[in-house]
């Protein structure tokens, strides 16, 4: 894997947390909204917008620099829009960058030919 690739999938992984965070305080002020007076939905939408639209184009540029499959793309934007999915997106992401690491280490010391 190249340092760009690694890169891609880093910063992927570093907004997906972040993002699922935002999304579940953005549902926590959308029912405060409807049952008091507190009214955060403003601040809180406009925070995990941005959140949300970097995590698209983190997620573009990552499926374009690893070539992943239809089905593995798919299942890192499904991820976004589910309220704990970025939990699980920067988990999974964490594991397959730990596997690269563990991989090239390999083929760095002679012990595979990959």
């Amino acid at each position: 894997m190249d340092i760009k690739t690694a890169t891609a999938l880093r910063r992927l992984r570093l907004v997906s947390a972040p993002e699922a965070v935002s999304f579940l305080i953005l549902l926590v002020c959308s029912v405060l909204k409807r049952t008091t007076d507190f009214d955060a939905v403003p601040v809180m939408g406009a925070i995990h917008g941005v959140l949300f639209v970097l995590y698209v184009i983190f997620w573009a540029d990552a499926w374009n620099r690893t070539k992943w499959p239809l089905k593995t793309a798919a299942l890192y934007f499904v991820l976004s829009v589910l309220p704990t999915g970025g939990f699980f997106a920067e988990r999974k992401l964490r594991r397959e960058a730990e596997d690269a690491v563990i991989a090239a280490r390999a083929r760095k010391e002679g012990a595979v030919n990959a």
